[in-house]
């Protein structure tokens, strides 16, 4: 665990450890297969192999509790949706939440896919309970068409940093299972490397909540003849869901910790107080109170 103590006493910007924050977390899915009992067909190459999903047998169910459990690679869990049979598609989505209780500071989103990837989804935050969702990343493969961005835009340095951009890159049709998308926060953010003084990315990479919003599925086309096995063999199926990221404390707590009224809380030290070690302990307000950098702890000081 980091030390927000020098070995000499003096103290020193400290953070709670580098977790995948998801973990076993409950995620709610706005849909679920296997109520009422469904088949359910697979692309296999050229051939489609059947099953049911019925979320009453265990051995049979694609719950939620899937996307963040323990997994391997060699006997996958995975969460599923109805498929199209049941009318999924565009315009309708399919929304995954993940409530993560207390603001964090996140460095990745990995999803990895248990079919073909979607054509369009996107991933949205929030930084406080109850307010606005706000945009974090699009894919599709017509970025202006779904989403009205640009596929090919990027930030330049000057430009608003907290833009979501688009991207076409992952919504191939291929593979037809184990496709990955991960989606990294800072990547493509001009100030990434000089974090420590950017308020506007400190801000970006924060959230309390995050929404997986699941906007178009990904066909060969053949749809359109409403055969009931290829409408079958449309839907969405993500064998995990990961986030990685820290309890955001502001570099004055190593660690995080159930509070009294439930919910994560920082341990604050450095003479800070509140569930995100964000302001000073009433006895230490000799100077505003700051985050802690690399270079200072900029402690809370007593007259």
């Amino acid at each position: 665990m980091d030390s927000c103590y020098e070995k000499e006493g003096t103290m020193s910007r400290c953070l709670p450890k580098f977790e995948n924050i998801a973990f076993n977390r409950t995620v709610e899915a706005s849909n679920v297969c296997g109520s009422p009992p469904e088949e359910y067909c697979m692309h296999t190459g050229s051939t489609r192999s059947c099953h049911y999903c019925d979320a009453s047998d265990p051995e049979l169910s694609h719950n939620a509790s899937l996307l963040t459990d323990f997994n391997r690679n060699e006997e996958p869990t995975w969460w599923q949706s109805q498929s199209m049979y049941y009318n999924i598609q565009h315009p309708n989505s399919v929304n995954l939440t993940l409530r993560l209780g207390k603001a964090f500071e996140i460095t990745y989103i990995r999803l990895k896919f248990y079919t073909i990837r979607p054509d369009s989804f996107a991933i949205y935050k929030r930084t406080e309970e109850d307010g606005p969702w706000l945009p974090y990343q699009y894919y599709s493969s017509s970025c202006s068409k779904t989403y009205r961005k640009d596929a090919k835009a990027f930030i330049r340095p000057g430009d608003d940093e907290r833009i979501a951009l688009c991207t076409d890159e992952f919504s191939d049709i291929s593979p037809l299972s184990g496709g990955n998308v991960a989606f990294s926060t800072l990547e493509g953010r001009p100030s990434a490397y000089n974090f420590d003084q950017s308020l506007v990315l400190q801000e970006w990479v924060t959230a309390t909540d995050l929404l997986i919003s699941l906007d178009k599925l990904n066909t060969f086309g053949d749809e359109v003849f409403k055969d009931t096995k290829v409408l079958r063999s449309y839907f969405y199926a993500i064998s995990d869901f990961s986030v990685g990221g820290r309890c955001k404390c502001n570099g004055h707590a190593s660690e995080c910790i159930e509070g009294e009224h439930g919910g994560l809380v920082c341990v604050c030290q450095h003479h800070t107080v509140g569930a995100d070690c964000q302001k000073c302990h009433p006895f230490y307000q000799d100077r505003p109170w700051a985050r802690a950098t690399g270079d200072s702890a900029n402690e809370c000081l007593s007259e």
